[in-house]
C-alpha cells in the first residue's frame, strides 16, 4: 500500500481509489509517507483530511445561544397560554400548534443570513396575516374547512422557513435541496432529543415515586409542555452548529429504512388483499393509508436529498426506484377510493382535499420516478433526481394556499 501511495502522489483519482479500497490501511502508510513527501500540496491535504480530529459540540457564538434561550422562554410561554389567559386547549392549539415553532426558526434564519428588510417585511406580513386569520376563522369544531385549514397551516409556515433558508437562492435548485436535507436532519436530531427526554422524564418520575410524590401530571402539565417547543429549536442549533454531528447518521438512516420500508409495503399490500380490508368502505382504512403514503414519499424525497449531497446514490438507487413504483401502487389506489367515495356520496371538503392531495402527490412521484430510472440507467445525475422533486414543490404550495383560504370560503365555513 505504501509503494501505491507514493507512485499515486501525481495522480489524486488513484489516491481516492485506494483510500476507498482499504481506508484504514491507506490511512496509517500514508502517516508513514508524510514526513517525506510533505511539501506537496496533495500530501498536505490527504494529512489534514485524514487526521483532522473535530473539537467538542460547538454550541455557537454568544449571540445565537441568547438566541436559543430567548426563543425557547417565549414559545415555552406560548405554549402556556392556555393556562395563562384561560383560552380553551381545544380552540388554541390546533390552530396555532405551528406558530409555537416555525416562526422561532424563520427569525433564526433571517437573522443569520442577514435578510434585506424588504424579505424581513414579507415573511412578518405572511406570518401576522395567517396568525390573524387562522384565530379569527369562525369556532366550529365540526367544522371540515377548519380542521382541513389547521392541517396545513404548518404547511404554509414550513415554506416561509424555506424562504429565510435559502435566502437570495429562493430560485436555486440546490439552495432547495439543501433545505429538504436539513429538514431531514432536524427531524432526525429532534427524535433523538425526544428519546432523551423521556428517559430524563422517566428516571425524574421514578425518583419522586420512590419518595412517594406522584408528579406525573404536574410535570406532563408545566415542564413537558413549556420544554416541547423548543425541541426543534434545539435541534435546528445542534444541525448548523454541529453540521456533522447528524452528516453521518442521516445517510446510514436512509439506507437501512429504504429496502426495510419497500418489503414492508409490498407484504402490507398482499395483507390488505388477504385481510378483505380496503380503503373504498373505511373511511378511517383510507386515512391510513394515505399517511403511509405521505411517510414513504418522504423517505424517498430525504433518501436522494442525501445521496445528492454524496453526488450518489449507489446501490440504494436501486432500491429506491421500485420503492417508488410500489408508492405509485399505493397512490393508485388511495386515489381510485377517494374518486369512488365521491362518486357514491358526493364532494365535501376532506374529500375535495384528499382528492386533489392525491393527483398532486401522484403526478410528483410519476415525474421522480422516472428521474430514478434514468439514474439507474446512468443516463443522469443525482442532481437532476434531486431538481425534478424541489421543483415541484411550488406546486404543493399553491395548492395549500387554496385549501386554506379558498376551502372556508367555497364551502361556506362548514
Amino acid at each position: 500500500m505504501r509503494d501505491a501511495i507514493i507512485s499515486g502522489l501525481d495522480n489524486p483519482s488513484e489516491l481516492e481509489q485506494l483510500y476507498r479500497k482499504n481506508k484504514a490501511e491507506f490511512k496509517e502508510n500514508f502517516n508513514s509517507v508524510y514526513t517525506d513527501y510533505q511539501e506537496k500540496p496533495i500530501v498536505k491535504f490527504w494529512y489534514e483530511r485524514l487526521n483532522y480530529e473535530a473539537t467538542d459540540i460547538s454550541w455557537g457564538s454568544t449571540k445565537e445561544l441568547k438566541f436559543l434561550f430567548i426563543a425557547a422562554i417565549i414559545a415555552g410561554f406560548l405554549a402556556k397560554l392556555p393556562d395563562i389567559l384561560t383560552i380553551e386547549e381545544d380552540f388554541f392549539y390546533p390552530r396555532n400548534i405551528g406558530f409555537l415553532v416555525f416562526p422561532f426558526l424563520t427569525f433564526f434564519f433571517a437573522w443569520r443570513n442577514k435578510l434585506s428588510k424588504n424579505k424581513i417585511l414579507i415573511i412578518a406580513g405572511i406570518s401576522l396575516v395567517s396568525l390573524l386569520y387562522i384565530n379569527l376563522l369562525p369556532n366550529e369544531p365540526d367544522s371540515d374547512t377548519l380542521i382541513l385549514a389547521c392541517i396545513h397551516l404548518p404547511l404554509l409556515l414550513w415554506v416561509v422557513l424555506g424562504i429565510a433558508f435559502t435566502s437570495s437562492g429562493i430560485k436555486n435548485y440546490k439552495k432547495r435541496l439543501e433545505f429538504l436535507s436539513f429538514n431531514g436532519e432536524l427531524l432526525v436530531m429532534s427524535a433523538m432529543l425526544v428519546i432523551a427526554g423521556i428517559i430524563l422524564t422517566g428516571i425524574t418520575v421514578g425518583l419522586f415515586e420512590l419518595i412517594g410524590l406522584s408528579i406525573v401530571e404536574f410535570y406532563s402539565r408545566y415542564i413537558i409542555i413549556f420544554v416541547l417547543p423548543s425541541v426543534p429549536l434545539l435541534a435546528c442549533f445542534l444541525v448548523q452548529t454541529n453540521p456533522g454531528m447528524v452528516n453521518k447518521v442521516s445517510p446510514v438512516i436512509a439506507k437501512i429504512f429504504s429496502p426495510i420500508v419497500l418489503v414492508t409495503l409490498v407484504i402490507y399490500l398482499g395483507a390488505i388483499i388477504a385481510s378483505g380490508k380496503d380503503p373504498y368502505t373505511d373511511r378511517d382504512f383510507l386515512i391510513l393509508f394515505n399517511i403511509v403514503l405521505l411517510g414513504v414519499m418522504a423517505l424517498i424525497f430525504f433518501s436522494v436529498t442525501e445521496g445528492w449531497k454524496e453526488d450518489r446514490l449507489g446501490s440504494n438507487k436501486y432500491i429506491l426506484l421500485p420503492l417508488a413504483l410500489v408508492t405509485i401502487i399505493v397512490n393508485l389506489i388511495a386515489l381510485s377510493a377517494i374518486i369512488f367515495r365521491i362518486s357514491e356520496w358526493g364532494f365535501t371538503p376532506n374529500r375535495l382535499a384528499v382528492l386533489g392531495g392525491n393527483i398532486l402527490i401522484l403526478l410528483h412521484l410519476l415525474l421522480v420516478t422516472f428521474q430514478l430510472f434514468r439514474c439507474s440507467l446512468k443516463k443522469l445525475n443525482i442532481s437532476e433526481v434531486g431538481r425534478s422533486i424541489v421543483t415541484y414543490l411550488p406546486v404543493y404550495f399553491i395548492w395549500v394556499i387554496v385549501v386554506i383560504f379558498m376551502f372556508p370560503l367555497i364551502f361556506g365555513f362548514k
